[in-house]
């Protein structure tokens, strides 16, 4: 029994997009926000800023917390793990050092760890694009707060 601690950035830019990847882990298609597991001694805006540059090349400053999970979720990769993910809206400090694709899933070769990344827009975003239950929770955080369209 154990807890798995998760960092994640929401970066939205200047077309009301907000960025996702795509990945292959252990052998699955995964749809998520781009971050990944906090390490021994560091801070969750530490792991995040890490997380960021090993994904995307791109040194990020962290905004605003959005929000920790509030409910509990078990670990999709080790049944006796508690998950506990942290989201943060960000910003890159710089252009964004990789390519995004307007298809899922579109990797130059599909093998493990393989990975791709897409902008969503959030007029658009939905909750069913997410493979993770707390994915899919900010997912629909976000297109309540960035989303939908006023009168």
């Amino acid at each position: 029994m154990g807890f798995n601690v998760r960092v994640y950035g929401l970066l939205i830019n200047d077309k009301s997009q907000v960025l996702i990847c795509d990945e292959l882990i252990h052998g699955r298609p995964i749809t998520k926000f781009p971050g990944g597991g906090l390490e021994f001694g560091e801070g969750t805006v530490d792991a995040l800023k890490r997380e960021m540059m090993e994904e995307t090349r791109t040194e990020v400053v962290v905004t605003e917390h959005f929000y920790t999970t509030d409910f509990f979720q078990v670990s999709a990769f080790n049944p006796e793990s508690q998950v506990i993910s942290i989201y943060y809206l960000i910003q890159s400090k710089s252009y964004l050092q990789i390519e995004t694709s307007g298809k899922p899933f579109d990797f130059s070769e599909a093998v493990e760890g393989a990975i791709s990344f897409r902008w969503l827009n959030l007029s658009d975003l939905n909750e069913d694009v997410f493979t993770f239950p707390i994915d899919k929770k900010v997912a629909g955080l976000l297109a309540a707060r960035y989303g939908r369209k006023r009168n």
